[in-house]
Parts: C-alpha cells; sequence; structure tokens
C-alpha cells in the first residue's frame, strides 16, 4: 500500500491508486464508489502558536447520508484535541506534551485500522525523535470520497496558516525515529564506496574513526517532500564533502576542524542540516515530485559513517527497545527487539542556528 494523497497551499495532489507506480495494484478496490478505507493514516505538520485558548487547525464537515465533522485543534501548552463525528459515533483524543516541553513544530499522525479495532494518535518532535501517543479504541473507516474532498480543499474545509501539508496514506504510518539520508548517497565501507540504500544487515562500515563496523539493520521510509521532509541537498566541496548530497532537514552532520575547536572549544559538532540551507554551504531542493525516500544504517553504538568524505549521525535509537508502546508505533515494529541496540546520548554538541551559519561563513570564506 502506499501513499494516497497530499494537501499542500501550493499543490493538491489525489490518486486512489497511490501516488507513485507501486501502489498501482495494491490500491485497486479503492477505485470503487462508495470506496471504504478501513486502514491508513493522516499525517499533517504544524507551526504552534503559543495559545491561551483553544485554536482551530482543521475543520472539515459533510453532511449527507454519512454525516462527518474533523476537528482538530490546537491547545495551549502545545497539545491538539481531535474531535471525529462519524456516522453517529464521536471520538474525542487530546495529547499533550506533558514533561517534553512543546516545541515550534511538531507532526501529528491519527491512523487508524478498522477491522482490527485499533487506531492511535501520535505527537511528535520532528528534530528529535520524541513522541507522545494516545491509543484509540475501535476507530472508524473513511470513505475515500471524504478523504478526497478534505485534500481538496474544498469549501466546506478550513485550514489554519500554520499547518504546512496534510498527507493521506493507505498504510499505518510509524511515528519515532526516522532515517535521513536519500538511497543513492555514497558510504564508506570494507569494500569502498556504496549506496547506502544498497547496504544490508550484516555489511561493514568504515567509520570516521577509522574502525569498521557492522550495520545491524538498514531503515528506509517514503515521506511527503515536505515540511521536516524538504530534502536538503548539501554542496561539494564543503566540509569535505567529495560530491553533492541530498538529506533530510533532520540529518545531522558531524563537523570537525580548526574553526569548530576554536568557534566552540570541541574536536566535533552536530548540525541538523536544515541549519546550513540558505548558506552558500547547503539549500533546500525545489519540489518536484510529491514524495522523498530516506534511508540510514543503526550501528551498535552509534558511530558515524563516512558519506561522500562527510562524517553523518547513524540513526539514533537511545532506549527504544525499552519503550514497548514507542517500539510498537515506530518503523521497526516488526524487528526483534533484541536485535536492537541500546544508544546512548551523542558526546557532540548540537549547535545552534546562528552557530551553524557563522561555521559556514568560515568555510566559504
Amino acid at each position: 500500500m502506499t501513499w494516497l494523497g497530499l494537501w499542500h497551499r501550493d499543490a493538491q495532489y489525489f490518486d486512489p491508486a497511490g501516488l507513485t507506480p507501486e501502489g498501482e495494484n495494491s490500491c485497486l478496490l479503492l477505485r470503487e464508489a462508495n470506496a471504504l478505507l478501513a486502514r491508513g493514516a493522516l499525517v499533517l505538520e504544524v507551526a504552534m502558536p503559543v495559545l491561551h485558548k483553544p485554536e482551530p487547525l482543521i475543520l472539515f464537515e459533510r453532511g449527507g447520508d454519512w454525516p462527518l465533522r474533523f476537528a482538530l485543534s490546537a491547545v495551549p501548552g502545545g497539545g491538539i484535541n481531535l474531535v471525529l463525528e462519524q456516522y453517529g459515533t464521536v471520538l474525542h483524543k487530546t495529547v499533550n506534551p506533558t514533561t517534553k516541553g512543546r516545541a515550534d513544530r511538531v507532526r501529528l499522525t491519527y491512523s487508524w485500522d478498522a477491522p482490527a479495532f485499533r487506531g492511535q494518535l501520535a505527537l511528535e518532535w520532528p528534530e528529535g525523535g520524541r513522541a507522545e501517543i494516545a491509543q484509540i479504541e475501535g476507530p472508524r473507516p473513511w470513505r475515500l470520497e471524504d478523504l478526497q474532498a478534505l485534500l481538496g480543499g474544498v469549501p466546506q474545509c478550513y485550514v489554519a496558516p500554520g499547518v504546512d501539508y496534510i498527507a493521506l496514506s493507505s498504510n499505518l504510518e510509524p511515528v519515532g525515529p526516522m532515517p535521513g539520508l536519500a538511497p543513492d548517497t555514497p558510504v564508506d565501507t570494507e569494500a569502498g564506496l556504496r549506496r547506502v540504500g544498497d547496504l544490508r544487515r550484516g555489511d561493514l562500515l568504515r567509520c570516521a574513526s577509522g574502525k569498521l563496523v557492522p550495520v545491524l539493520h538498514v531503515a528506509t521510509r517514503q515521506v511527503p517532500a515536505l515540511g521536516t521532509f524538504h530534502p536538503v541537498r548539501l554542496r561539494a566541496p564543503y566540509f569535505g564533502l567529495t560530491q553533492d548530497i541530498v538529506v533530510a532537514p533532520y540529518q545531522r552532520m558531524v563537523l570537525t576542524g580548526s574553526e569548530v575547536e576554536y568557534l566552540f572549544g570541541c574536536e566535533a559538532v552536530l548540525a541538523p542540516a536544515e541549519m546550513l540551507a540558505g548558506t552558500l554551504t547547503a539549500h533546500r531542493e525545489l519540489r518536484q515530485k510529491p514524495l522523498t525516500t530516506y534511508t540510514q544504517v543503526i550501528l551498535p553504538g552509534h558511530e558515524v559513517p563516512v558519506a561522500a568524505g562527510l562524517g553523518v549521525e547513524s540513526l539514533f535509537l537511545g532506549r527504544l527497545r525499552r519503550d514497548r508502546q514507542a517500539l510498537a508505533a515506530s518503523l521497526f515494529s516488526d524487528v526483534d527487539r533484541n536485535s536492537l541496540p541500546e544508544h546512548a546520548q551523542p558526546r557532540y554538541p548540537v549547535v545552534r542556528a546562528f552557530d551553524a551559519a557563522i561555521l559556514a561563513e568560515h568555510r566559504t570564506a
């Protein structure tokens, strides 16, 4: 199954056969009149305002024989409230950041699996892989024509200015740690350069430390090419790159050198790609397709693989395997938890956007 639709202020996409050729055969039943999407997910990203009272993010209503009301609201403290009225039933669920603290931007995923009588509402902090998850019992399926109307921006639909995009998937979309390298990114291995998308469990990577480290898992995910997934191109020859590479905005690079030691007083720092976008060293890609794919490796000790000459952070899992709810909701729900490593916090500090810009200036001077 696949992504079926995508709403953005500049463009809308919807195809019951899927937005990619792979979905052509798996979604044939969704072409029928009054088709029901029994299993799927709505994903959206929103810039969270500082509030003193609830404010609507999305309001969508349809009447007729199958009345529906879908309402999402931002609530004080950085939480999200969902009210979904379908076919005479009402679902009301709120997720709050609790001890995690509010964020300026969040990703919300509402997933439903009607045949299995289960669903969830997840609020994520994209920059840190953190998520607050609320379980939902007995969610109802959606009529596909209602979802098409929602993503088509019909007059009965209000979308707040802070909402970046709304995406529809026929999968139960995972939440939590996400890969951040384009699949064609070359990485150093025992046998020379190989595409990260071609790596398999057991392959040996030559990391920035010079050590050979085995790949435990390779994570791949297709996502909307928008918001915190919008691809960033890192430009050679800056930061030692031998060629341009494309990464996710949250993918962090390990930057070293005399400027790093002088500016930050340590041997290396971590800088997310989005902090370099807009400098001479990196820029956001022009959006040509609605979807993009990212890949990344999981290593035993969160070591640093080398991608086209630049050290990049491998996928950080922390203690994900100890949290059964978070693991079940993640990209690794079908992976044996005993095969997943536990990662300590990175030993290098993460620089602020201003400091990353200063460092980029030094490299391009």
